[in-house]
């Protein structure tokens, strides 16, 4: 509060950033201060070229700076499958078991009627569209297990089911209230192996 005013900007454009309070925010404030021009003017340049220049795929909704995404041009992918993710990192996470060879589908967020996030919120129907456009045999659902996760799971699946697509779950290695993101590779892994149709 004592803090000259670009100080001050600089501390609260860091607060909006997810679990970081105000003594972190001050530290990296002056720790910005502290670097070269030419470093923070890189810094900044990659804060907007970010923002700037990635797009949504037209296909999988996954951040990009290509349409379609790299996933969705490769030609050796299993387009008969496609995996429900909640966020754009959880498609890496998956990546990373180097065990799922189909396309996803990234629905940027989960129904949470408590936050007054509805289906038409995340992108549901733009999945139900593709499911129309392509030949799909099985959705597999992993949304992170938690209530929100779990009733968006519930809800994609009973609009499935009636098409007659295959709609499974990936199992219960990775702990309840847990994100895909922070899961190892072993336990994705697992989940993706133990997947049961809901």
């Amino acid at each position: 509060m004592y803090y000259p005013e670009p100080i001050s900007k600089l501390i609260d454009g860091f607060m909006k950033l997810p679990g970081i309070g105000p003594k972190t925010a001050s530290r990296l404030a002056f720790f910005v201060l502290g670097m070269k021009e030419e470093d923070v003017m890189e810094l900044a340049k990659a804060l907007v070229n970010a923002k700037r220049n990635l797009i949504y795929c037209s296909q999988c909704q996954n951040i990009t700076d290509v349409d379609p995404c790299r996933i969705c041009g490769d030609s050796s992918r299993d387009r008969s499958v496609i995996c429900v993710v909640q966020e754009p990192k959880d498609v890496i996470a998956m990546e990373r078991t180097r065990e799922f060879s189909g396309d996803y589908h990234v629905l940027h967020g989960a129904i949470s009627p408590m936050d007054g996030i509805g289906p038409e919120d995340v992108r549901i129907p733009e999945l139900l569209k593709r499911l129309h456009n392509e030949e799909i045999k099985e959705i597999i659902l992993a949304t992170n297990p938690t209530i929100e996760g779990e009733a968006t799971a519930m809800y994609i699946s009973r609009l499935i089911k009636p098409t007659g697509i295959r709609v499974t779950r990936i199992a219960r290695g990775i702990p309840v209230g847990g994100d895909l993101e922070y899961a190892d590779e072993v336990t994705i892994s697992k989940a993706l192996e133990g997947r049961r149709e809901i």
